[in-house]
């Protein structure tokens, strides 16, 4: 497994970190390393922890990929589906340990996820799509309105409004914020989540409440091979 991805087991939690040293960009060799540490994480835990590195949970996609809308922006697309399919629809449940950033699709693992514990500081949550020329996919737009509060649904999608992490819990991003040991929180969480429930009980609830993310996706994807999105602004 490459060094941007790495998992770990504490107990019967696996804690996937997604590490690049940068902004934590999502490419394709990202989304295959992600995918490799979910089936390690399936064989032997109870639950799973998505953790970012300090700072930065996840800036999104590689951009200069998706601009380039060829066959490599197909693919990237493709991947980006497949793994958020896939953290929605786990069989065990996941938490989110958001060390400071998640923007785009950093946002989005986010929702896909149970239960999100938020780092506090100078941070900024959120979609920015349609500021950098990117329609919200259909997806994206199917968790929002799942998990974000109803009355900022349109904001959040639709205005490209980035959030702190104390406003994130308001909107509905996050469900806890620390000032520090994010990951450590995020674990605990995840053990006792995984404590409380009965795995065969979980994985059929998961499956009826999230069958319909999977409907009508795949066909949408190729809709964003075509766009030239311009450079995102600058994360402050």
């Amino acid at each position: 497994m490459s060094e941007v991805v790495s998992v770990r087991f504490v107990d019967s939690v696996a804690v996937i970190t997604i590490d690049d040293g940068k902004a934590n960009v999502l490419t394709v060799d990202v989304f295959d390393r992600l995918w490799e540490a979910l089936d390690a994480a399936e064989s032997r835990a109870k639950a799973v922890v998505l953790v970012g590195r300090p700072g930065v949970f996840s800036g999104g996609l590689d951009l200069h990929v998706l601009r380039d809308g060829s066959e490599p922006a197909m693919v990237l697309i493709h991947k980006a589906t497949d793994v958020c399919l896939r953290v929605a629809e786990f069989g065990c449940p996941v938490v989110a340990a958001c060390t400071g950033h998640a923007v785009a699709l950093g946002a989005v693992l986010l929702l896909c996820s149970d239960l999100r514990v938020g780092l506090a500081g100078d941070f900024r949550i959120g979609f920015n799509e349609v500021a950098i020329g990117i329609p919200v996919p259909e997806l994206v737009v199917g968790l929002a309105r799942a998990r974000l509060s109803r009355r900022h649904v349109t904001l959040a999608l639709n205005s490209a409004r980035l959030y702190t992490p104390a406003e994130a819990i308001e909107v509905g991003f996050l469900d806890t914020v620390h000032g520090s040991n994010v990951e450590k929180h995020a674990v605990a969480m995840a053990a006792d989540l995984a404590a409380q429930v009965e795995p065969w009980a979980f994985a059929a609830t998961r499956a009826t409440m999230t069958r319909r993310l999977g409907e009508s996706i795949i066909r949408h994807a190729g809709e964003f091979a075509n766009l030239r999105a311009s450079p995102p602004p600058n994360i402050r």
